[in-house]
């Protein structure tokens, strides 16, 4: 028995050295790393120009970026310099321009859908102007209408006012209301005029850029009104 424990004790004896071992080279592990990391050194450029290499980056410095070098005075790692706000206005132009490049593109690609031809678009800005303007004279029509009424009205008044009889009020009012409709039908007409106008712009920037993606020209004249053959730029 008394050899049992003996050799148990020794075992034990044997693994607590092993252990302590295993501990001690674990903690001169850390320790050479801990140097290793302790050891990197920075190379940079000073306000006057010159290169400095040191255990730390001023703050000043480190703007105009730094390498960080090994034990050996090898590079490991370059941190680049900071964006000057030239560089950054340059950075912020080039990704508007490409934002709108992308734009254009889908902008093409939406006005090629609706349209394979220059004289396509032209042809759609003919019937677009055509029910635009019949509106108007419809409503220039109602306008004809209303003034004839007016005309009426106001003729049965001055028949009343000369032969010195009063104006009844009905009648009075019935004249205010169709010159508020003459003037209300007259802004319809000028609020139309002005979309139509727009209409046209639109429209004119349309078919100008399918000349461009299409490389293809309009045959058609931009003004229903002049024959086919007159398709010149206007």
């Amino acid at each position: 028995m008394l050899g049992i424990f003996q050799s148990r004790s020794i075992a034990i004896s044997v693994m607590n050295r092993s252990v302590k071992v295993c501990l001690c080279l674990l903690f001169a592990s850390a320790l050479v790393t801990s140097a290793a990391v302790d050891a990197r050194m920075y190379r940079y450029t000073d306000e006057n120009g010159q290169m400095v290499i040191s255990n730390t980056v001023p703050s000043r410095a480190s703007v105009r970026g730094y390498d960080i070098l090994n034990d050996q005075g090898r590079v490991i790692e370059t941190v680049k310099a900071a964006p000057t706000a030239e560089e950054l206005a340059e950075r912020a132009s080039r990704k508007e321009a490409e934002r709108k490049q992308k734009q254009q593109h889908r902008e093409d690609a939406k006005l090629l859908r609706r349209f394979s031809h220059p004289d396509e678009a032209v042809k759609a800005m003919h019937r677009k102007l055509q029910e635009m303007q019949s509106l108007n004279q419809l409503k220039r029509g109602n306008i004809a209408v209303i003034v004839n009424q007016l005309d009426d009205e106001q003729s049965r008044a001055a028949d009343l006012e000369r032969s010195g009889r009063q104006v009844p009020e009905a009648t009075l009012d019935k004249i205010d209301r169709l010159q508020s409709q003459i003037r209300d039908i007259e802004r319809e007409i000028t609020v139309q005029n002005a979309e139509i106008r727009s209409m046209r712009k639109a429209f004119e920037r349309d078919i100008d850029r399918l000349e461009i993606i299409t490389d293809r020209q309009r045959t058609l004249p931009l003004d229903p009104t002049e024959p086919k053959g007159m398709a010149k730029k206007q």
